[in-house]
């Protein structure tokens, strides 16, 4: 069986990209389709496309809906890497750089102006996202030449506003009805904010995992200690978000977590300025970036009374809020437009390979592999 598929950078990420006619003709459930292309179960995902870390075991499955008033429908898969399974709980900022820029090279949307606007709703959340790509004289670049933190390489720009983004999965901004919650894990009682906007996210104060909030570049070696500590937090949240009935049956993807601490004048990295200083967690791991729709939701926490996050930024309003990560500064903006509140970031995007995947006709039961005889 041959199913056709773009391979494509956005922002941070890098995800496969399918049209979802094309995934309708293999008669395939997805949630054993998808693993079994990606090569999963198996960390090296040697059997299959996946590129075997969080960031980059990613799908994207793209529509052109019915509905006049939007371009183009996306769902995102987040597919496991040691399990052979998909979350479909959440979004991906990142990777949703790619649909505005996939529906101008294929032809479902014309270049208009210096910027196309192309409004996509994200069916995971039902939330709408309007990107603005750079066409400069009513066309793409000849050669992608915007740059973004994190990235080496350039690409083309694709800016995302996400249209009234709070409570898109739980109902809620403050899914617990409190800008601050207390929840007790690894022996200790942590002081966190539960916030819903883009995907829920859960912000953990740096200063109460031990971290020199002075001194960003050494969090991670701090948290790779205390991952098995974090991840009980963020399943304690799920259950007091409503995203999941029990600890155990919270997903990896959601919520996400957000360490948080104010920059000092011992930040080392890029030199650029930051209101916060932010660590993820993606799938149980530091984030080598930001996860974009983690990001929207800080950007709220910022300006919501109370929060976790609000006790560092200040209540004074702000257009811009920057983020210090580990790929450096990255910025996002908030604006009122025609009644609506648009939260958004801009990014890059690239399409890498257009191929066809090859999927054995049998999807039998995965063997689990002998790694001690595998040859290094």
């Amino acid at each position: 069986m041959k199913i056709e598929a773009e391979w494509m950078r956005g922002g941070t990420s890098k995800c496969w990209v399918f049209e979802g006619e094309h995934l309708d003709e293999t008669h395939k459930d997805l949630d054993s389709l998808l693993p079994r292309l990606f090569g999963s179960p198996d960390h090296r995902q040697i059997d299959g496309v996946g590129g075997s870390t969080s960031t980059t075991s990613k799908a994207m499955i793209l529509r052109r809906p019915s509905d006049p008033d939007v371009d183009v429908e996306f769902t995102f898969a987040q597919v496991g890497i040691e399990e052979a399974a998909v979350d479909w709980g959440s979004n991906c900022g990142n990777c949703s750089a790619v649909v505005g820029l996939y529906a101008i090279e294929k032809g479902w949307v014309t270049p208009s102006g210096d910027n196309t606007r192309i409004v996509t709703r994200n069916t995971n959340t039902g939330q709408i996202i309007i990107q603005r790509v750079a066409t400069p004289e009513g066309a793409l670049p000849i050669v992608p030449d915007a740059q973004m933190p994190g990235v080496v390489f350039p690409g083309y720009r694709v800016g995302l506003g996400f249209k009234d983004p709070a409570g898109k999965t739980t109902g809620k901004l403050l899914p617990t009805g409190e800008a601050t919650d207390t929840i007790s894990a690894g022996g200790t009682r942590w002081t966190v904010s539960m916030v819903d906007a883009g995907a829920p996210v859960v912000i953990v104060k740096a200063e109460e995992l031990g971290l020199d909030t002075a001194r960003f570049e050494s969090w991670q070696a701090g948290v790779k200690l205390q991952l098995d500590t974090l991840d009980q937090i963020r399943r304690q949240a799920a259950v007091r978000m409503g995203l999941a009935s029990t600890v155990k049956d919270a997903a990896r993807a959601i919520p996400k977590l957000a360490i948080v601490g104010a920059p000092g004048p011992g930040d080392t990295g890029t030199g650029d300025t930051a209101d916060v200083n932010v660590m993820m967690l993606s799938m149980g791991k530091p984030h080598p970036a930001l996860a974009i729709t983690g990001s929207i939701a800080l950007t709220l926490a910022a300006s919501t009374p109370g929060t976790v996050l609000n006790s560092i930024t200040g209540s004074e309003p702000r257009s811009i809020l920057r983020l210090r990560t580990p790929a450096g500064v990255i910025e996002t903006w908030s604006e009122e437009r025609n009644g609506s509140l648009l939260v958004g970031v801009d990014r890059t995007a690239r399409t890498i390979a257009t191929t066809t995947l090859h999927l054995p006709e049998l999807l039998g039961s995965a063997v689990e592999p002998s790694f001690a005889s595998a040859a290094q």
